[in-house]
């Protein structure tokens, strides 16, 4: 099975999931060009995969249907996303060949993301991306709080497809929040050796992030402290550890 991260626009990644008979999966198309030069001339794709409604993450999906009209488009309960041939909710389980993914509700972001979670992956969107978390357009702290404590509670080895090419800067605020964190100083040279090098520091380890992501280690004394500090307040919960450590990063320069 092949995972690729497909780049597009400034640090999009359109993710791409292929077996050994060249049949495939589309995840989040913002731009269909760099999906057909993939996929050439060959099968048209399974199903497309939406996480939420925004732009950058549905933008291809017209053209892709017109190369290839059958495809089913699977997306949330939104009207926003206009194209979507199936609508999927929080428990829904797609069974896709011989792939199988449970829909994860994920609000936060935007009030109906949603993930797509099975085959060891993690096809997450704007919620989770590595060392980071997705702003907060539509949802709550809270909210945004619960969905990661959701994902972050997945198997240790599933590997984190997010949509975004934005962990050299996370890393940059993670060691902000975390600088005595050892495995995040591991990781932040990883990433700085693959950036050099031009690569994707995608698919990340949910483990990994477990150890390095200060957005799920809001209940961790050293992140808890610094968000404090940061805040300059006492803060009672992990949730409010959470909102903090999100505002500070929406003003943060590396």
């Amino acid at each position: 099975m092949q995972v690729l991260p497909i780049p597009a626009f400034d640090d999009n990644y359109i993710w791409l999931l292929r077996d050994a008979a060249g049949r495939a999966l589309v995840v989040d198309p913002g731009d269909a060009a760099p999906v057909l030069a993939a996929l050439g001339d060959g099968s048209p794709p399974l199903a497309i995969l939406l996480t939420h409604h925004h732009g950058d993450h549905i933008g291809g999906v017209a053209a892709l249907l017109a190369r290839w009209p059958a495809t089913p488009v699977y997306a949330p309960h939104d009207d926003r996303i206009p194209l979507a041939s199936h609508r999927v909710a929080d428990g829904d389980v797609l069974v896709l060949g011989d792939w199988r993914f449970h829909v994860l509700a994920v609000p936060g972001h935007t009030r109906s993301h949603v993930a797509y979670h099975g085959e060891g992956l993690l096809f997450c969107g704007d919620t989770l991306f590595s060392l980071g978390c997705g702003r907060l357009f539509e949802g709550t702290a809270a909210q945004m709080h619960a969905s990661l404590a959701r994902l972050a509670a997945l198997p240790g080895e599933t590997r984190v497809c997010c949509a975004h090419e934005y962990t050299q800067g996370n890393a940059a605020f993670a060691l902000a929040v975390d600088p005595g964190n050892r495995a995040l100083q591991a990781r932040a040279g990883e990433i700085r050796g693959l950036r050099a090098l031009g690569q994707p520091t995608l698919p990340a380890r949910l483990d990994e992030e477990r150890a390095c992501n200060p957005f799920l280690r809001c209940a961790d004394p050293a992140v808890r402290t610094s968000a404090e500090r940061h805040a300059g307040r006492p803060l009672a919960d992990a949730a409010q550890v959470f909102g903090a450590l999100r505002a500070w990063k929406d003003g943060f320069r590396a």
